[in-house]
């Protein structure tokens, strides 16, 4: 079968792509784990003892690398769709996070406890038609802001991906009603070309 072009792209970009390599090397679950290192360090976001709760966490990047931070006195709690290996100090929810069920199931293992940092790398299965992909992602990223105004302890803070594009203006105008501060960062890992960037919302107004 012929590759489009688009795939032969981005695979010619994956092989040689130096984080990958890296994130090989260091043992990392993707090379994503690089962007919440660095948001990390920026922003002083993860620290040890934390309640932590990561969205649409699979194949375990972040995760990963917040379950380090917290340590064994901290907690990651991880939800995706799709099936994660298991990590340190991490609880997985296997299941979609809007879901009735798969939401009792995240309260159950919070146990009344308020997360101090929500963490969401998420992005929706690409379809290729650019207006949809992007109504996706806005759709997504809306629910994890829905998800902190549900369960975030009050000055606790956010980060999320967003796609630049329809709807990205007006949600970040959005987190700035539920933040005290908010930033847009596009980490060095983020490939130049992709639209993606990091909001960094602190400081969670009940």
């Amino acid at each position: 079968m012929k590759r489009s072009k688009s795939s032969s792209r981005w695979l010619n970009e994956h092989v040689n792509d130096p984080y990958v390599k890296q994130a090989q090397k260091d043992g990392y679950r993707s090379r994503a784990a690089y962007k919440l290192i660095e948001l990390n360090e920026k922003d002083r976001l993860i620290r040890p003892g934390m309640l932590l709760m990561d969205l649409g966490s699979a194949p375990g990047g972040w995760s990963q690398i917040a379950g380090r931070l917290v340590g064994s006195e901290g907690r990651v709690i991880a939800s995706d769709i799709l099936p994660m290996d298991s990590l340190d100090n991490v609880d997985f929810i296997q299941g979609d996070f809007t879901d009735d069920k798969v939401f009792q199931r995240i309260l159950e293992v919070l146990d009344d406890r308020q997360p101090d940092l929500i963490i969401s790398d998420i992005a929706p299965n690409i379809s290729g038609v650019a207006a949809a992909d992007q109504a996706s992602s806005m759709y997504l990223v809306e629910l994890v802001l829905d998800m902190a105004r549900q369960v975030l302890k009050p000055g606790g803070n956010l980060v999320a991906k967003v796609f630049q594009g329809e709807g990205s203006d007006e949600y970040l105008r959005d987190v700035r009603t539920s933040f005290e501060k908010v930033v847009v960062r596009k980490p060095a890992a983020s490939r130049p070309r992709s639209r993606e960037v990091y909001v960094v919302a602190k400081g969670f107004r009940d």
